[in-house]
């Protein structure tokens, strides 16, 4: 593992790079993360290069040489990153060598990114052991000081871990406990941009469970741990609330996962899933792939709504009479408290209310009918209206607490007709005309002009009741709608009152 070998893809782009620093006069490195993943044998989208001198304006000359968009990210530092306009978001981040080549790599935080190779060589330069614990798969600090220089490097620990599926090393670990609440100190967008590389991974629950036991869940997400104890009816096996969430995380990743997981209860989730989804895999791939605000897709948001689903049961807790648990209000809080909770971390506004609309609703699927029976179309028309694009999203989160509250007791039937219902939701809101979008057999002016009712408010409610009475069936022609809102202009109420 001591050759830097890099793969086809990176190697005009490397060469590029050495001609440029050697007609600048600049000795280069391409270091850090580039390095070690290269060695793994793992894809990179971006290339970590090191320069002695002026790397900013080195750094500006080359973007205007390729083409491509330069972007200054810390003068102070001298650190820039260019942005290739001919890959798919390839980045190429240049720093200013902090000293020394050798005292350059022991202040970067761990021993598998202190490694080096120069611009058109091989040999891997190590100066702090990350060749062998690569070999190990292991993430070890430089020393306890990178977290004090930098405690964003808390979090990326666990990040780096769960990215290469390795372990962190026992005096890191330790390390990390001691200084886990120094988290705070660095800046919410970039804890957040950690977060979410968390969550974007295939299982990302590991990695949650690894930031809960090294202190650092406890700084992110403190209204979780309000969760721990708290027991919960017998129908959530025997998991108290903090376990269920995590629970529901888990079985989330399973449902995602972009191949058939290899763990048998994986496999279950996954497999009825997709086979239940195969007449719109693509089109919910695509869905979950695709980003409500700054790349991150809504997967990631689906697995944070999934981490706090259940985040308001605590405060919600009530005996009912009969002696029974009950969590009346949980969702709603909960919403809430996702709100909270996204806003601290500095997520967009977009993504905030998608997570808390999925939290609000997770609970409505099953409440759409009683047991047993199939939603009437009023029910969807409602279901469909209330949730929008948000849907197919409310679906996958409803089949994970449904996985997470059964645990080890869920059999493969009672998981495929859970499966079986919520896919029937989705192909009757393409199947059964009119159900999702009513035709418009009236318009306000229609209504205004027939009526006689002054504009206003009382034109939408009218419009909007007539929308549901087409859905569910109980209006299908212009003559119908008509008579349909002078009853209701006559009465001065709404449908459903």
């Amino acid at each position: 593992m001591t050759e830097f070998t890099p793969p086809r893809t990176l190697r005009p782009l490397l060469a590029t790079l050495h001609a440029s620093a050697r007609a600048a006069a600049l000795d280069a490195y391409v270091v850090g993360g580039t390095v070690r993943d290269v060695l793994l044998g793992r894809t990179t989208r971006d290339i970590d290069v090191a320069a002695a001198g002026d790397a900013v304006a080195w750094a500006r000359a080359l973007a205007s040489e390729m083409g491509a968009r330069f972007v200054p990210l810390d003068d102070e530092r001298g650190v820039a990153r260019i942005v290739l306009a001919s890959t798919s978001g390839m980045y190429i981040d240049v720093s200013a060598l902090q000293g020394t080549l050798e005292q350059d790599l022991r202040r970067r935080d761990f021993t598998v990114d202190a490694l080096a190779v120069a611009l058109g060589g091989a040999r891997v330069i190590d100066v702090c052991g990350g060749l062998a614990d690569l070999e190990a798969r292991i993430v070890r600090m430089n020393g306890a000081y990178v977290f004090d220089d930098d405690p964003l490097r808390l979090l990326r620990a666990v990040r780096v871990a769960a990215e290469l599926d390795f372990s962190i090393e026992q005096a890191t670990a330790a390390a990390v406990r001691e200084r886990a609440a120094q988290l705070a100190r660095a800046a919410p967008e970039r804890q957040r941009d950690e977060l979410a590389r968390i969550f974007a991974l295939e299982r990302a629950e590991p990695a949650v469970r690894l930031l809960d036991d090294l202190g650092l869940l406890a700084i992110m997400f403190p209204e979780l741990g309000a969760g721990k104890g708290v027991a919960q009816p017998p129908r959530f096996h025997v998991y108290d609330v903090f376990e269920h969430n995590l629970h529901c995380l888990a079985a989330m990743d399973a449902m995602l996962a972009a191949r058939r997981p290899s763990a048998t209860r994986d496999a279950l989730l996954w497999d009825a899933l997709w086979d239940a989804l195969r007449w719109c895999e693509a089109d919910i791939r695509a869905y979950l792939a695709g980003s409500l605000s700054e790349g991150r897709s809504r997967a990631v948001l689906l697995k944070l709504a999934a981490l706090l689903h259940d985040v308001s049961k605590p405060e919600t807790r009530t005996f009912a009479d009969d002696g029974r648990l009950r969590f009346y209000g949980h969702a709603e809080a909960g919403a809430t408290v996702a709100r909270r909770v996204l806003r601290r971390l500095r997520f967009g506004r977009a993504e905030i209310d998608a997570v808390a609309t999925l939290v609000a609703e997770h609970l409505r699927p099953v409440q759409l009918a009683q047991v047993g029976e199939a939603p009437t179309r009023r029910a969807l028309y409602r279901f469909y209206r209330a949730l929008g694009d948000a849907m197919p999203a409310v679906l996958l989160l409803a089949l994970a607490d449904a996985a997470a509250a059964r645990g080890p007791r869920l059999t493969s039937d009672g998981w495929s007709r859970q499966v079986a219902y919520m896919n029937s939701l989705l192909v009757r809101s393409i199947e059964e005309e009119g159900i999702v979008h009513p035709p418009r057999l009236l318009t306000g002016h229609d209504i205004m002009s027939t009526l006689g009712v002054a504009g206003g408010p009382e034109v939408g409610r009218l419009i909007e009741a007539l929308a549901e009475a087409q859905a569910a069936g109980d209006v299908r022609s212009r003559d119908e709608a008509l008579a349909f809102v002078s009853k209701l202009a006559r009465e001065g109420s709404g449908a459903g009152r």
